[in-house]
């Protein structure tokens, strides 16, 4: 493997293993859950576009040591960058990403990404725009931004408008938490496989040595099973989904749902109500706007927006909720905060920790029930106000994301673009 150079500072983020034709990348940052950090980012980017030239290279196998395979993206020190006002450490960790995940995406060998452990937020973008995904009874999967003041990023405006019916809005909105089973049954996983047979199907995988994805798809099957979707799933819940969800509006899907909770006794609706309810109302019409306008875009232009979108946040002009949270947290200048004293607990362990915020939500969700959103109310967020979200923007720091040209891509992944 003299071919992949190896980036400069925290290489053993990734340990690569070669094996036959298959080259094996695994996260390695279990203490944080694999959380995604620039080093990471930049050395998985390395790996791909040097083995997509390595003619001896035929397969790409992605992995997470640990419990986790990805948690999601490590903000820690992006939310450093902008609380000493430079804002650059994080769009440059965002550009990065994105073309990460642009580049799996339009891969011209195959990805199996083995999602045994947590996978959220940016876990969902180095795995699922790959050509498979292999799910385990242990991986749990969400995409949580809204209770957070963000929204899903990493390509989800693409590949979250493209469940079925409106299950990505769902998915995305509440940030409904999946397992593998539900992964399998709505696409985000291509495959399940249960976690004591996985060194079986790496074994079968080396040993097919080869670059067909009829081969190793067959592979995997091998090894696959179709498990039961549980009964109190939401996958099961789909007419309702796509009655409520498809509501031109957050506030029509509300009141979609109240109206169902009126009619039924269901605790689903209930928490889906009250998981809508509770996130940010900023959060929750960029998020909408966002997935809607993904059904009609390929996955290059969702992931502009999407850069576009990222960039604003962190200008913090528009919406502080994410931005007064960091600053009070850090520089202890702010003495009337937007959110609840709480927050900057929260905020003090994911910066002295490096913890991932996004696996901390479940820990910590009653303190997340005392958030002081601002604007607080769904009806305050005007559309004047999400319009300049997605407006073109003007800047003296911005950069456009200039995602690579792409080569040989293959017909599963044109359909993409």
């Amino acid at each position: 493997m003299a071919s992949i150079p190896f980036s400069l500072g925290e290489t053993d983020q990734v340990l690569v293993e070669e094996k036959y034709a298959t080259r094996i990348f695994t996260l390695n940052r279990p203490n944080q859950l694999n959380a995604v950090s620039f080093p990471m980012v930049s050395r998985l980017l390395e790996l791909f576009l040097a083995c997509e030239e390595d003619h001896s290279v035929k397969l790409i196998i992605l992995k997470g040591k640990g419990k986790a395979f990805c948690a999601g993206g490590d903000v820690a020190a992006v939310v450093r960058g902008i609380t000493q006002g430079n804002r650059r450490p994080g769009a440059i960790f965002f550009r990065r990403q994105y073309i990460l995940n642009y580049v799996m995406a339009t891969y011209s060998k195959p990805q199996v990404s083995i999602l045994n452990g947590i996978v959220m937020g940016g876990g969902a973008g180095v795995s699922i725009h790959g050509r498979f995904c292999v799910a385990t009874e242990n991986s749990p999967f969400a995409m949580p931004e809204t209770a957070l003041g963000l929204f899903p990023d990493v390509g989800a405006s693409y590949f979250l408008s493209r469940l079925p019916g409106f299950f990505g809005e769902y998915v995305g909105l509440i940030g409904a938490r999946l397992d593998g089973a539900e992964m399998l049954a709505c696409g985000l996983a291509t495959h399940f496989v249960l976690s004591e047979k996985l060194s079986l199907l790496e074994d079968a995988l080396y040993k097919a040595d080869s670059s067909d994805p009829v081969v190793i798809s067959a592979t995997i099957s091998e090894f696959s099973l179709a498990p039961n979707v549980k009964e109190k799933s939401a996958f099961h819940r789909l007419n309702i989904i796509n009655k409520c969800f498809s509501c031109k509006t957050i506030e029509e899907i509300i009141l979609a749902l109240e109206r169902e909770a009126a009619d039924k006794d269901d605790e689903w609706i209930s928490s889906a109500l009250q998981s809508l309810k509770k996130a940010s109302p900023t959060s929750l019409k960029i998020s909408l706007r966002s997935i809607r306008e993904g059904r009609l875009q390929g996955l290059g232009k969702c992931l502009l927006r999407e850069y576009g979108l990222v960039w604003t946040i962190m200008r913090g002009e528009i919406n502080k909720d994410f931005f007064e949270g960091c600053r009070a947290i850090l520089l202890d200048k702010d003495k009337n905060p937007k959110v609840h004293g709480y927050f900057y607990s929260f905020l003090y362990l994911v910066l002295c920790t490096n913890i991932l915020f996004c696996v901390l939500i479940e820990t910590f969700l009653p303190l997340f029930l005392l958030f002081r959103w601002e604007p607080a109310k769904l009806e305050q967020v005007t559309e004047d106000m999400v319009d300049r979200y997605f407006s073109k923007i003007n800047d003296e720091d911005w950069e456009d994301l200039d995602l690579p040209r792409r080569s040989n891509i293959p017909p599963y992944a044109i359909a993409k673009l």
